[in-house]
Order: structure tokens, then sequence, then C-alpha cells
């Protein structure tokens, strides 16, 4: 005669050490020893984006050797100033003329020696690289042109969308100070779209939060 059939997971009452009730199936993984609470990842999105979304050459917008190409370099910061080691950074850009590769575009799909216009880089080494070129200035749909500049949208921890923002160029003055979109945005914080001068091309970080937020545009 058989004894009582035990719920393999039922608690014991009062049990005397950690317990970890047992499936009664192998492969289950069941904890032979105390049961103990690990971390979980720290976002159910951004961190993850970085790994799988990015390839080996996507942060060449413009490929190496292309006349006129040059690196965007920067970082990405949270709002304790902490950089961001696993964001993900999107790039989309018209070419030198101001055109772009893209049947979307109601002009026509451009074509540039070397360019097609779109980068991802994560930021696994602390910062992010773009290889680009500098584009042309577009029609703003008023009748002028809005200063060169680069669409830009990050994907980092702790969001569960994508912000997005523009790169300018601080060498653009004229045109910047001409443009539609730089117009809307108070004065005192237009200096956080502005990527400037460095060594081998320009530096642009990105904050996510904090006294220094890079703009972010609603689209």
């Amino acid at each position: 005669m058989s004894g009582p059939i035990v719920n393999p997971l039922d608690v014991p009452p009062d049990p005397t050490v950690p317990f970890q009730p047992k499936s009664g199936q192998r492969g289950t993984g069941f904890l032979t020893g105390p049961f103990q609470i690990g971390a979980t990842p720290s976002a159910t999105v951004g961190p993850y984006l970085a790994i799988g979304l990015t390839w080996a050459d996507g942060i060449f917008a413009a490929e190496e050797g292309t006349p006129g190409a040059f690196w965007i370099r920067g970082q990405v910061f949270d709002g304790a100033g902490n950089v961001v080691p696993d964001a993900m950074v999107e790039t989309w850009q018209a070419d030198p003329d101001g055109g772009f590769p893209s049947p979307e575009d109601p002009r026509g799909a451009a074509s540039y020696p070397g360019f097609r216009g779109y980068a991802r880089a994560q930021t696994i080494t602390g910062e992010f690289a773009i290889h680009t070129l500098k584009p042309g200035p577009l029609p703003d749909g008023e009748g002028g042109l809005q200063a060169p500049h680069i669409d830009v949208s990050v994907f980092a921890r702790g969001i569960l969308d994508r912000v997005v923002t523009r790169i300018y160029f601080a060498d653009e003055t004229e045109a910047n100070a001409a443009d539609v979109v730089l117009d809307t945005v108070p004065a005192d914080r237009r200096d956080t779209l502005l990527a400037t001068r460095d060594g081998d091309g320009y530096r642009f970080d990105v904050y996510l939060q904090g006294e220094r937020e890079t703009v972010f545009f609603a689209v």
C-alpha cells in the first residue's frame, strides 16, 4: 500500500531553513540549496536594443575613405551624470547635396557615392561613434532652408520608447540663425543641439536628464 500523495509545491510550516518547493519534474531547475533572489535586468527594453539591433558596419553612414567624411563621437549620460554603457544611437540624414537615399523623399531618392545616410552605434565602449558626411541644407516648408543637421534617436535603459533630437553644427552659425526649428528652442538651450569641432570630426554628447538635458522633440 502506497503512502499519502505529497504535493511537491507545499511549503512545510515554519521551515528551519529557506525552502524552495520542488516541481517534481526533472530538468525544471529547482534549487538544491537555499533560495536566493538575484538581480533582474535594469530595464525591459533599453540595454537589449544595443545588443541585438546594432551590426558591425552600422556606424558607417559614409564608407571609410569617402572624401569629406568625418567622425561624430559622444557619450550618453543619465540624470545622475553617469555614462550609459548600453545605449543605442541611431542617425538619419541628408547627403551633402541635401538629398535622401529614400524613395519616400518627395523630390525622389538621391544617390551619393559612398553614402547611405543611416547609422546605428552602441555605447559599450563608453561612447558612440558615427562616420558620416556633413548634410546639406533642406527646405523648411516655409520658403527657406533648414540648417545642416542630423536626426538622432536614442534608446537606453529606463526608456520604453526612443527620445528624438537633432545634431546641428556649431560652425554653421549663419545657417543655424535662420533655422526655423532652432528658432523654436529657447536661446539658452540651443547649445545642447550643437556638435563642436573635435579632433578628426565633431563632439556631441547626449544628456537624458538633469541641468544639461539635451533638447528632445515630440515626433
